[in-house]
């Protein structure tokens, strides 16, 4: 299907491919079965300057948008999610900087960050604090010219990996909602460390860690925009960074589809191949639906985020349900279609099950997206005068 896209997007998607042909699919398994960091990968896609697509061209970026960034992300999880994802969540960290950060601020971290000299990473969830965000208990103490930062993040994707941390901390209990706040922590501020890294169902080749701040000192200024924003920092980022989940998900349900119509082709049962079967067909029509519909949502949605309308938080939580559903049941299909051969890891249609189930949980869960459907809904609909009996 055609989506007319541009010269330089086109590009985009046909270098961040030649990527993930060349070089991510020879290496995804090895990678999976080490839960190995993807170094070497993180560097060829920092020498394709694909790490500075959102980013503006001031701050060392290509000064493209949400659409450009998943197009790149939607290539790369063609062969590994894993690998995309600790792409994507150098640009999750980043956001709140890009978002609200000072000129110096941006100025500091943004250039190393589109070069993919640094990588980024984003701190808010908790062990007791997940969905519930308000249930925060890292705490950031005004101390003079510093903040001292204390508690720990949990499941933080690039923990430890990652050299910029955008955390959020309680910087004034007594006002609720309003009393988080923002920083910028780097990798070798005193009293900053990092739990062992967890062994996962799937995205192995990411690197999730705990974050550990003990009496941590940062200077003042790397708060980011004012005290008490931290919030809307959070679902601001999350409106630009979800449509990237949705990519991930497109791509791994495109991987999933690929592999499964060339398996299909080539298995013989009853002297024909087994795409000759109504029930094949049918499996394989479905995924495809699933897979172009998907993408046509994450496409025109990062279009229309980039705008900055006034419904984005609708619009980034459709993007992460519909496609996160999408790639699990693309997955889950694949691996039927293959049978014995789909549940060994000589095929790779294990690991994108494995993988896809992330899609669902990371970044607020498809439950917490449906809730937040619902409630802008609910908003919409109260303000129209028309009835519609």
């Amino acid at each position: 299907m055609d989506y007319f896209l541009t010269e330089e997007q086109v590009m985009i998607q046909e270098l961040a491919g030649q990527i993930a042909r060349e070089k991510i699919r020879p290496v995804r398994a090895q990678l999976d079965e080490q839960e190995e960091f993807p170094w070497e990968i993180m560097k060829i896609c920092a020498q394709a300057d694909l790490f500075g697509l959102y980013i503006p061209e001031e701050y060392g970026g290509l000064g493209g948008g949400i659409l450009e960034n998943c197009l790149a992300i939607e290539k790369i999880a063609e062969a590994c999610i894993g690998i995309a994802t600790s792409f994507a969540a150098s640009g999750l960290g980043a956001y709140p900087i890009l978002l609200f950060g000072s000129e110096a601020l941006k100025r500091a971290y943004l250039p190393d960050i589109a070069s993919g000299k640094r990588l980024a990473a984003f701190g808010l969830t908790e062990s007791g604090a997940g969905s519930d965000v308000s249930g925060i208990q890292t705490t950031a103490v005004r101390d003079g010219d510093h903040y001292i930062l204390n508690g720990a993040k949990q499941w933080i994707t690039n923990g430890g990996e990652a050299e910029i941390y955008s955390v959020l901390a309680i910087t004034d209990r007594s006002k609720g909602p309003r009393g988080a706040s923002f920083f910028v922590v780097e990798k070798d501020d005193p009293g900053f460390s990092f739990g062992k890294k967890e062994k996962k169902l799937g995205i192995r080749a990411s690197a999730t860690r705990e974050l550990v701040f003990q009496d941590c000192r940062i200077p003042k200024e790397r708060l980011i925009g004012r005290e008490g924003t931290g919030f809307i920092v959070a679902m601001k980022t999350f409106d630009k960074s979800r449509p990237g989940i949705g990519a991930l998900g497109v791509g791994l349900s495109q991987g999933a589809l690929d592999i499964s119509v060339e398996y299909a082709r080539k298995r013989m049962q009853f002297g024909k191949p087994i795409i000759s079967f109504q029930a094949i067909q049918h499996k394989l029509a479905d995924m495809a639906i699933k897979t172009e519909a998907a993408r046509a949502l994450i496409y025109a949605a990062a279009r229309y985020m980039d705008t900055d309308p006034p419904d984005s938080s609708k619009v980034a939580a459709m993007c992460k349900v519909f496609a996160g559903d999408a790639a699990l049941y693309a997955a889950t299909e694949a691996v039927q279609i293959l049978g014995g051969y789909g549940y060994m890891q000589d095929y790779p249609v294990e690991k994108m099950m494995r993988d896809a189930k992330i899609l669902q949980i990371y970044e607020g869960t498809n439950e917490i997206q449906r809730n937040i459907i619902g409630q802008e809904l609910n908003k919409e609909y109260s303000r129209l005068k028309e009835s519609f009996f």
